[in-house]
């Protein structure tokens, strides 16, 4: 059977695979880059492995961390130091306040103790206790209902960067059901979203351990580690034009145009980004590559700076900040990752800027000095940082993050229900149920259920 696609979705599906399968199933991974693991990169900056990608994964969801223990990475697990972020706005670095559901305040007194909105922005927010109820009863904006309980500014200056950090997205246009389900559950349910985000905060565990966790060399190293513990055959610079049904299984149409190659296979697991996806699933799956055709795609890069020590009029002490884009500022998260994983603690302090949101793809026009440029601006007015970084890298990533807009869920229920009735067909990735690593592996987990159970149908 073949995975189309070399990203931690893929490799997780194929490793999967192999758990479940016949020993004399052979799994081949097609991957069009020249290496496997997707957004899942590290790499040296000041002589030190940081990632160039996502640097975390959740460890209160199990699949990211249960993969890691399965194929040897258990002892290379690490915790951050600290996760006390804040946000910066209103011309100052202002705490997060203590009790809040990704950015819904839950305790007005925390809400103004940090400063992040103003005294009629704060006074706006426990009029949601006495406003009529807001119905929803399908699928709405998050700037939508929250803006309707609490305001404008818990959105410009809360709500919105937190999204921004995940999505790089506008909470003008993200699903509340696929974004926040947790406050979606909310807004069915109880009139004042106040009430709803203190019922949440309350209920979360107290004793769960940390939120987040990384590896030793960076989350970079996970994709190499499944590669090897799956078995497959792993083959990069292989890009998949086109994907067939044929009366034994699937034929799959690689190498150039010119010289076109074919691959048949029992079963496939197309584990590439929407459009991507689309275009292979067009010729047998239209109503699914339809709906994959629509999800968009924002794009965004990350500038990695080394400073040393004395750089900084005062080290920074908290794992970062969030930029509210109603700031006006081209950098919209700062992640001090030698503080945040004091494992890459040396003589120096390492640190990333994000840079774009969707629709600010004019940003990323510019060439990479003119983005460490706009970095060390950055740190020059928000930290007081003085001097050159000792080492810099700009990591590129066009089109990486899906866009959970508005009726996803419905989108990506329809999606499943048409590549459903094609037998030893299915897919898996970040377009689907999340942009994190544990619930990628999630959806390779079901994935390669689906092409296992179809391989024993064969068999019998």
């Amino acid at each position: 059977m073949v995975v189309v696609g070399g990203g931690i979705s893929g490799l997780a599906a194929a490793w999967y695979i192999r758990q479940g399968a016949d020993e004399r199933v052979k799994v081949t991974v097609l991957e069009a880059g020249s290496r496997i693991g997707g957004k899942l990169h590290a790499s040296e900056v000041a002589g030190v492995s940081v990632d160039a990608g996502a640097e975390a994964m959740l460890a209160r969801r199990p699949e990211g961390t249960e993969l890691a223990r399965a194929v040897g990475l258990g002892d290379d697990l690490v915790f951050p130091g600290t996760t006390s972020a804040s946000i910066y706005t209103r011309g100052a670095l202002r705490p997060m306040p203590k009790g809040q559901v990704m950015g819904v305040p839950a305790d007005l007194a925390e809400l103004a103790r940090s400063g992040i909105i103003s005294p009629g922005g704060l006074l706006r927010v426990p009029l949601d206790q006495i406003l009529p109820a807001t119905l929803v009863r399908t699928d709405v904006s998050v700037a939508a209902y929250i803006r309707a309980r609490m305001g404008g500014e818990v959105v410009e200056r809360l709500v919105e960067p937190l999204l921004g950090g995940v999505y790089a997205g506008r909470s003008e246009m993200l699903s509340l059901e696929a974004t926040m389900p947790r406050v979606a559950a909310v807004a069915r349910s109880e009139r004042s979203l106040l009430a709803g985000a203190r019922h949440l905060v309350e209920e979360a565990p107290k004793d769960a351990g940390p939120v987040f966790t990384s590896l030793r060399g960076g989350v970079g190293a996970l994709p190499e580690a499944v590669a090897k513990a799956s078995g497959a055959d792993i083959r990069t610079g292989v890009t998949v034009r086109e994907l067939h049904r044929t009366e034994q299984g699937w034929r799959l149409v690689t190498g150039p145009v010119p010289r076109p190659e074919t691959l048949e296979a029992d079963a496939v697991i197309v584990a590439v980004p929407g459009p991507a996806a689309s275009r292979l699933l067009k010729a047998e799956a239209p109503k699914a590559a339809g709906e994959l055709a629509r999800i968009e795609y924002a794009s965004m890069a990350i500038v990695t700076l080394a400073y040393p020590l004395d750089a900084f009029p005062e080290p920074p002490t908290g794992s970062g900040y969030l930029v509210p884009p109603v700031e006006g500022r081209p950098v919209k998260a700062v992640t001090f990752s030698s503080v945040k994983w004091p494992h890459l603690a040396r003589d120096l302090l390492i640190l990333r800027c994000s840079i774009g949101r969707i629709g600010e793809e004019h940003l990323l026009q510019r060439d990479d000095a003119e983005l460490v440029s706009l970095a060390m601006a950055e740190m020059g007015d928000v930290m007081g940082v003085r001097g050159l970084p000792v080492d810099s890298r700009v990591s590129r990533w066009g089109g990486a993050l899906p866009q959970y807009n508005v009726g996803h869920l419905d989108r990506v229920a329809r999606v499943r229900a048409a590549v459903a009735v094609q037998p030893g067909l299915a897919v898996c990735g970040a377009a689907y149920d999340g942009l994190g690593i544990p619930a990628c592996v999630g959806t390779a987990r079901t994935a390669a259920a689906r092409i296992l159970d179809h391989l024993s149908r064969r068999g019998e």
